[in-house]
Protein backbone atom coordinates (compact mmCIF):
# COMPACT_ATOMS: atom_id res chain seq x y z
CA UNK A 1 0.00 0.00 0.00
CA UNK A 2 1.75 3.13 -1.13
CA UNK A 3 2.16 5.82 2.05
CA UNK A 4 0.22 9.00 1.79
CA UNK A 5 2.28 11.91 -0.10
CA UNK A 6 2.91 14.81 2.57
CA UNK A 7 0.45 17.89 1.62
CA UNK A 8 3.12 20.70 0.50
CA UNK A 9 3.00 24.27 2.29
CA UNK A 10 0.95 27.39 0.90
CA UNK A 11 3.10 29.68 1.67
CA UNK A 12 6.72 27.97 0.44
CA UNK A 13 7.04 29.17 -3.20
CA UNK A 14 5.62 25.90 -5.71
CA UNK A 15 3.86 24.95 -2.81
CA UNK A 16 6.09 21.75 -2.71
CA UNK A 17 7.89 22.14 0.73
CA UNK A 18 6.53 19.87 3.13
CA UNK A 19 7.56 21.03 6.56
CA UNK A 20 8.83 18.69 9.87
CA UNK A 21 5.60 16.68 11.97
CA UNK A 22 4.61 19.42 14.47
CA UNK A 23 5.42 22.04 12.69
CA UNK A 24 3.82 24.74 10.46
CA UNK A 25 4.68 28.20 8.10
CA UNK A 26 2.83 30.83 8.98
CA UNK A 27 1.29 33.54 6.57
CA UNK A 28 4.18 35.97 8.45
CA UNK A 29 7.18 33.83 7.35
CA UNK A 30 7.49 32.41 10.60
CA UNK A 31 7.40 28.84 11.82
CA UNK A 32 5.27 27.61 14.86
CA UNK A 33 5.90 24.56 16.23
CA UNK A 34 3.21 22.92 18.01
CA UNK A 35 3.13 20.27 20.70
CA UNK A 36 0.51 18.45 23.04
CA UNK A 37 1.55 18.97 26.49
CA UNK A 38 1.86 16.43 29.12
CA UNK A 39 -1.69 18.02 30.62
CA UNK A 40 -3.34 17.50 27.35
CA UNK A 41 -3.07 21.05 25.89
CA UNK A 42 -1.35 22.48 22.98
CA UNK A 43 1.61 24.89 23.20
CA UNK A 44 3.01 26.78 20.36
CA UNK A 45 6.08 28.81 20.25
CA UNK A 46 7.03 30.78 16.62
CA UNK A 47 10.29 31.06 15.12
CA UNK A 48 12.04 32.80 12.47
CA UNK A 49 13.32 30.17 10.91
CA UNK A 50 11.88 26.13 10.72
CA UNK A 51 15.64 24.66 12.06
CA UNK A 52 15.51 26.92 15.17
CA UNK A 53 11.38 26.04 15.68
CA UNK A 54 12.55 22.09 15.32
CA UNK A 55 15.36 22.80 17.86
CA UNK A 56 13.18 23.48 19.83
CA UNK A 57 10.26 21.06 19.40
CA UNK A 58 12.84 18.62 20.27
CA UNK A 59 14.03 19.95 23.28
CA UNK A 60 10.34 19.87 24.84
CA UNK A 61 10.13 16.26 23.69
CA UNK A 62 12.95 15.77 25.46
CA UNK A 63 12.08 17.34 28.45
CA UNK A 64 8.55 15.57 28.34
CA UNK A 65 10.79 12.24 28.20
CA UNK A 66 12.85 13.06 31.29
CA UNK A 67 9.74 14.12 33.31
CA UNK A 68 11.09 17.46 33.88
CA UNK A 69 8.98 19.39 31.43
CA UNK A 70 7.21 22.80 32.84
CA UNK A 71 4.57 25.20 30.82
CA UNK A 72 7.00 27.99 31.87
CA UNK A 73 10.11 26.26 30.42
CA UNK A 74 7.79 25.79 27.50
CA UNK A 75 7.55 29.21 27.02
CA UNK A 76 11.31 30.70 27.77
CA UNK A 77 13.77 30.95 24.48
CA UNK A 78 17.35 30.95 26.28
CA UNK A 79 19.90 32.86 24.21
CA UNK A 80 23.24 31.03 24.38
CA UNK A 81 24.60 34.27 26.27
CA UNK A 82 22.15 34.54 29.25
CA UNK A 83 22.97 30.90 29.47
CA UNK A 84 26.56 30.93 29.74
CA UNK A 85 26.25 34.29 32.33
CA UNK A 86 23.78 31.99 34.31
CA UNK A 87 25.70 28.85 34.18
CA UNK A 88 29.41 30.85 35.22
CA UNK A 89 27.51 32.23 38.63
CA UNK A 90 26.46 28.74 39.52
CA UNK A 91 29.04 26.58 38.43
CA UNK A 92 30.87 24.17 40.88
CA UNK A 93 33.46 21.51 40.96
CA UNK A 94 33.30 18.77 43.32
CA UNK A 95 30.77 21.16 45.12
CA UNK A 96 32.89 23.87 45.33
CA UNK A 97 32.52 27.66 43.60
CA UNK A 98 35.04 28.10 40.60
CA UNK A 99 38.25 29.93 41.99
CA UNK A 100 38.32 33.67 40.89
CA UNK A 101 41.15 33.43 38.79
CA UNK A 102 39.37 30.04 36.89
CA UNK A 103 36.32 31.79 36.94
CA UNK A 104 38.08 35.37 35.42
CA UNK A 105 39.82 32.71 32.83
CA UNK A 106 35.96 31.62 31.58
CA UNK A 107 35.08 34.79 31.65
CA UNK A 108 38.05 36.11 29.18
CA UNK A 109 37.28 33.42 27.00
CA UNK A 110 33.17 34.11 26.73
CA UNK A 111 34.32 37.42 25.93
CA UNK A 112 37.06 36.81 23.44
CA UNK A 113 36.18 33.40 21.49
CA UNK A 114 32.50 32.47 22.16
CA UNK A 115 30.03 34.90 22.98
CA UNK A 116 30.30 37.14 19.64
CA UNK A 117 29.39 33.84 17.97
CA UNK A 118 27.11 32.55 20.32
CA UNK A 119 26.03 35.09 22.33
CA UNK A 120 22.30 35.99 21.11
CA UNK A 121 21.76 32.75 19.52
CA UNK A 122 18.81 30.38 21.51
CA UNK A 123 20.99 27.74 23.12
CA UNK A 124 18.48 25.58 21.98
CA UNK A 125 19.35 26.29 18.34
CA UNK A 126 22.58 25.60 18.19
CA UNK A 127 23.68 22.69 15.85
CA UNK A 128 26.71 20.70 14.94
CA UNK A 129 27.76 22.45 11.80
CA UNK A 130 27.53 26.06 13.85
CA UNK A 131 30.32 24.76 16.46
CA UNK A 132 32.31 23.20 13.00
CA UNK A 133 32.28 27.12 11.51
CA UNK A 134 33.06 28.61 14.70
CA UNK A 135 36.06 26.16 15.18
CA UNK A 136 37.02 26.51 12.01
CA UNK A 137 36.77 30.39 12.13
CA UNK A 138 38.92 30.76 15.65
CA UNK A 139 42.81 31.66 15.00
CA UNK A 140 44.51 28.91 14.59
CA UNK A 141 47.60 30.85 15.41
CA UNK A 142 47.05 30.32 18.97
CA UNK A 143 46.38 26.93 19.71
CA UNK A 144 45.59 27.11 22.92
CA UNK A 145 42.87 29.24 23.66
CA UNK A 146 41.08 27.64 20.96
CA UNK A 147 41.64 24.51 22.35
CA UNK A 148 40.31 25.85 26.28
CA UNK A 149 37.56 27.60 24.39
CA UNK A 150 36.24 24.98 22.47
CA UNK A 151 36.92 22.65 25.97
CA UNK A 152 34.50 25.46 27.38
CA UNK A 153 31.61 25.60 24.83
CA UNK A 154 31.18 21.50 24.94
CA UNK A 155 30.71 22.13 28.57
CA UNK A 156 28.78 24.84 28.74
CA UNK A 157 26.28 22.92 26.28
CA UNK A 158 26.61 19.73 28.10
CA UNK A 159 25.16 21.41 30.85
CA UNK A 160 22.43 23.14 29.04
CA UNK A 161 21.46 19.44 27.69
CA UNK A 162 21.36 18.30 31.35
CA UNK A 163 19.31 21.49 32.29
CA UNK A 164 16.72 20.66 29.21
CA UNK A 165 17.57 24.06 27.34
CA UNK A 166 19.17 22.19 24.65
CA UNK A 167 17.47 18.75 22.87
CA UNK A 168 21.08 17.16 22.38
CA UNK A 169 23.31 15.61 21.65
CA UNK A 170 25.92 17.79 22.20
CA UNK A 171 27.10 19.52 19.00
CA UNK A 172 30.18 20.34 20.19
CA UNK A 173 31.89 17.08 18.84
CA UNK A 174 35.17 17.67 17.05
CA UNK A 175 37.61 14.39 17.88
CA UNK A 176 40.84 16.07 19.63
CA UNK A 177 39.60 19.76 19.35
CA UNK A 178 39.81 20.41 23.31
CA UNK A 179 43.67 18.93 23.07
CA UNK A 180 46.63 21.31 22.15
CA UNK A 181 50.24 20.33 20.94
CA UNK A 182 52.57 22.29 23.15
CA UNK A 183 54.50 24.31 21.09
CA UNK A 184 56.79 25.13 24.18
CA UNK A 185 58.73 22.35 25.13
CA UNK A 186 60.40 23.25 28.78
CA UNK A 187 64.32 22.48 28.90
CA UNK A 188 65.45 22.24 32.09
CA UNK A 189 67.90 24.41 33.09
CA UNK A 190 71.70 23.02 34.01
CA UNK A 191 73.53 24.10 37.41
CA UNK A 192 75.64 26.40 35.56
CA UNK A 193 73.06 28.46 33.87
CA UNK A 194 70.92 28.93 37.39
CA UNK A 195 74.07 29.81 39.20
CA UNK A 196 74.72 32.47 36.14
CA UNK A 197 70.49 33.44 36.38
CA UNK A 198 70.60 33.82 39.94
CA UNK A 199 74.18 35.95 39.91
CA UNK A 200 72.38 38.24 37.57
CA UNK A 201 69.36 39.02 38.97
CA UNK A 202 69.20 42.00 41.81
CA UNK A 203 70.09 40.57 45.30
CA UNK A 204 66.41 40.92 46.61
CA UNK A 205 65.45 38.33 44.15
CA UNK A 206 68.23 35.71 43.93
CA UNK A 207 66.55 33.62 46.84
CA UNK A 208 63.26 33.58 44.87
CA UNK A 209 64.91 32.36 41.87
CA UNK A 210 66.69 29.27 43.99
CA UNK A 211 63.91 28.71 46.10
CA UNK A 212 61.40 28.54 42.85
CA UNK A 213 64.24 25.91 41.55
CA UNK A 214 65.23 23.67 44.46
CA UNK A 215 61.68 23.59 46.46
CA UNK A 216 59.45 24.09 43.17
CA UNK A 217 56.72 26.60 44.64
CA UNK A 218 54.73 28.09 42.47
CA UNK A 219 55.11 31.98 41.74
CA UNK A 220 51.97 32.48 43.89
CA UNK A 221 52.75 30.62 46.30
CA UNK A 222 56.26 32.01 46.95
CA UNK A 223 54.92 35.53 46.75
CA UNK A 224 52.12 34.43 49.34
CA UNK A 225 55.02 33.37 51.22
CA UNK A 226 55.75 35.81 55.08
CA UNK A 227 58.01 35.69 57.88
CA UNK A 228 56.16 32.62 59.62
CA UNK A 229 55.97 30.81 56.70
CA UNK A 230 59.91 30.17 57.37
CA UNK A 231 61.11 27.59 59.65
CA UNK A 232 64.61 28.51 59.31
CA UNK A 233 66.05 26.14 62.67
CA UNK A 234 63.72 23.09 60.71
CA UNK A 235 64.79 24.15 57.77
CA UNK A 236 60.87 23.64 56.30
CA UNK A 237 58.64 26.46 54.13
CA UNK A 238 55.14 26.08 55.07
CA UNK A 239 52.60 26.48 52.31
CA UNK A 240 49.53 27.76 53.02
CA UNK A 241 48.10 29.77 50.66
CA UNK A 242 48.50 31.59 47.64
CA UNK A 243 47.95 34.99 46.21
CA UNK A 244 46.62 35.19 42.51
CA UNK A 245 45.77 38.45 39.92
CA UNK A 246 42.41 38.65 39.36
CA UNK A 247 40.92 41.77 37.45
CA UNK A 248 44.11 43.59 38.86
CA UNK A 249 43.43 42.73 42.50
CA UNK A 250 45.52 40.62 44.45
CA UNK A 251 43.27 37.49 46.15
CA UNK A 252 44.76 35.66 49.09
CA UNK A 253 43.07 32.02 48.84
CA UNK A 254 43.69 28.52 50.16
CA UNK A 255 44.79 25.80 47.85
CA UNK A 256 42.63 24.34 46.11
CA UNK A 257 43.01 20.79 47.24
CA UNK A 258 44.43 19.59 50.17
CA UNK A 259 47.72 18.69 48.70
CA UNK A 260 48.58 22.36 48.35
CA UNK A 261 48.79 22.10 51.97
CA UNK A 262 52.31 21.32 52.58
CA UNK A 263 55.41 21.53 54.27
CA UNK A 264 58.61 21.79 52.04
CA UNK A 265 61.85 21.21 53.27
CA UNK A 266 64.41 23.59 52.04
CA UNK A 267 67.73 22.36 50.93
CA UNK A 268 70.32 22.89 53.64
CA UNK A 269 73.00 24.64 51.40
CA UNK A 270 70.12 27.48 50.64
CA UNK A 271 69.82 28.18 54.36
CA UNK A 272 72.65 31.04 54.92
CA UNK A 273 70.66 32.70 51.85
CA UNK A 274 67.33 32.47 53.03
CA UNK A 275 68.61 34.07 56.76
CA UNK A 276 70.44 36.72 54.95
CA UNK A 277 67.00 37.20 52.95
CA UNK A 278 65.27 37.78 55.77
CA UNK A 279 67.70 39.64 57.61
CA UNK A 280 67.77 42.43 54.02
CA UNK A 281 65.13 42.13 51.95
CA UNK A 282 61.97 40.95 54.38
CA UNK A 283 59.59 43.29 56.09
CA UNK A 284 59.59 43.15 60.16
CA UNK A 285 56.81 40.96 61.75
CA UNK A 286 55.63 37.61 61.18
CA UNK A 287 53.43 38.53 58.36
CA UNK A 288 56.24 40.79 56.68
CA UNK A 289 56.62 38.92 52.99
CA UNK A 290 59.28 37.41 51.54
CA UNK A 291 59.28 39.12 48.36
CA UNK A 292 57.29 42.04 48.57
CA UNK A 293 56.82 44.87 45.41
CA UNK A 294 60.04 46.77 45.29
CA UNK A 295 58.17 49.95 46.10
CA UNK A 296 56.02 48.75 48.90
CA UNK A 297 57.13 46.01 51.16
CA UNK A 298 53.01 45.36 51.74
CA UNK A 299 52.09 44.98 48.54
CA UNK A 300 52.57 41.53 46.52
CA UNK A 301 54.70 41.16 43.86
CA UNK A 302 53.52 40.90 40.17
CA UNK A 303 55.05 38.73 37.57
CA UNK A 304 55.34 41.60 35.38
CA UNK A 305 57.45 43.34 37.40
CA UNK A 306 59.70 40.36 38.16
CA UNK A 307 60.03 39.41 34.63
CA UNK A 308 61.50 43.49 34.48
CA UNK A 309 64.64 41.95 35.98
CA UNK A 310 64.11 37.91 35.06
CA UNK A 311 63.92 38.74 31.04
CA UNK A 312 68.02 40.45 30.74
CA UNK A 313 68.69 38.03 33.30
CA UNK A 314 68.15 34.88 31.66
CA UNK A 315 69.31 36.23 28.18
CA UNK A 316 72.49 37.19 30.24
CA UNK A 317 72.37 33.70 31.45
CA UNK A 318 72.26 32.09 27.73
CA UNK A 319 68.91 30.85 28.34
CA UNK A 320 66.30 33.27 26.91
CA UNK A 321 63.45 30.89 26.46
CA UNK A 322 63.40 29.96 30.02
CA UNK A 323 59.97 31.22 31.78
CA UNK A 324 59.71 31.26 35.22
CA UNK A 325 57.58 28.29 36.06
CA UNK A 326 60.31 26.39 33.87
CA UNK A 327 62.12 27.27 36.96
CA UNK A 328 59.22 24.62 38.92
CA UNK A 329 59.84 22.17 36.36
CA UNK A 330 63.54 22.32 36.40
CA UNK A 331 63.41 21.90 40.28
CA UNK A 332 60.70 18.78 39.92
CA UNK A 333 63.03 16.90 37.13
CA UNK A 334 66.10 17.63 39.84
CA UNK A 335 64.06 16.52 42.88
CA UNK A 336 63.01 12.97 40.36
CA UNK A 337 67.07 12.56 39.67
CA UNK A 338 68.01 13.08 43.47
CA UNK A 339 65.44 9.81 44.07
CA UNK A 340 62.28 10.99 45.12
CA UNK A 341 59.56 8.44 44.56
CA UNK A 342 56.48 9.99 42.27
CA UNK A 343 54.31 9.92 45.15
CA UNK A 344 57.24 12.14 47.38
CA UNK A 345 57.23 14.50 44.07
CA UNK A 346 53.82 14.72 43.79
CA UNK A 347 53.52 15.73 47.65
CA UNK A 348 56.62 18.18 47.23
CA UNK A 349 55.11 19.63 44.25
CA UNK A 350 51.64 19.92 45.65
CA UNK A 351 50.03 17.88 42.94
CA UNK A 352 46.81 15.91 43.37
CA UNK A 353 44.93 13.52 41.75
CA UNK A 354 42.53 10.72 43.17
CA UNK A 355 44.89 8.48 42.29
CA UNK A 356 47.76 10.01 43.94
CA UNK A 357 45.76 11.01 47.15
CA UNK A 358 45.75 7.43 48.01
CA UNK A 359 49.75 6.97 47.81
CA UNK A 360 50.18 9.96 50.00
CA UNK A 361 49.04 7.97 53.24
CA UNK A 362 52.08 5.73 52.48
CA UNK A 363 54.49 8.08 52.09
CA UNK A 364 57.03 8.29 55.11
CA UNK A 365 57.19 11.74 56.66
CA UNK A 366 61.11 12.03 56.74
CA UNK A 367 61.65 11.21 52.96
CA UNK A 368 61.09 15.09 52.42
CA UNK A 369 64.07 15.99 54.33
CA UNK A 370 66.02 13.05 52.71
CA UNK A 371 64.95 14.30 49.16
CA UNK A 372 65.95 18.07 50.39
CA UNK A 373 69.72 16.88 51.79
CA UNK A 374 70.14 15.30 48.04
CA UNK A 375 69.14 18.85 46.26
CA UNK A 376 71.57 20.64 48.73
CA UNK A 377 74.49 18.33 47.76
CA UNK A 378 73.72 19.18 43.93
CA UNK A 379 73.59 22.66 44.74
CA UNK A 380 77.01 22.39 46.39
CA UNK A 381 78.50 20.59 43.28
CA UNK A 382 77.08 23.63 41.17
CA UNK A 383 79.26 26.20 43.03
Amino acid sequence: MARPKKAGCPICKGRKQAHAEGIRHLPSKKFQARLLTPDGKQTSKSFQTETDAKAWLGAQRSEISKGTWSPKKAKTVLSFSDYAERWLKNRKVRGKPLADRTRAGYRDLLDRFILPEFGPRPVHTIDRDDVERWYDRTASDRPTYRAKAYSLLRTILVSAIDDGHHPGPNPARIRGAGQADRRHTVRPATLDELKALTEAMPERYRLMVQLATWTALRFGELTELRRADVDTREGVLRVRRAVVLVDGKFIVKTPKSQAGVRDVAIPAALLPLVREHLLKHTAPGPDGLLFPARKDATAHLRQTSLYRVFDPARKKAGRPDLRWHDLRHTGAVLAAQSGATLPELMNRLGHSTSQAALRYQHVAQGRDQLIASRLSELIEAGE
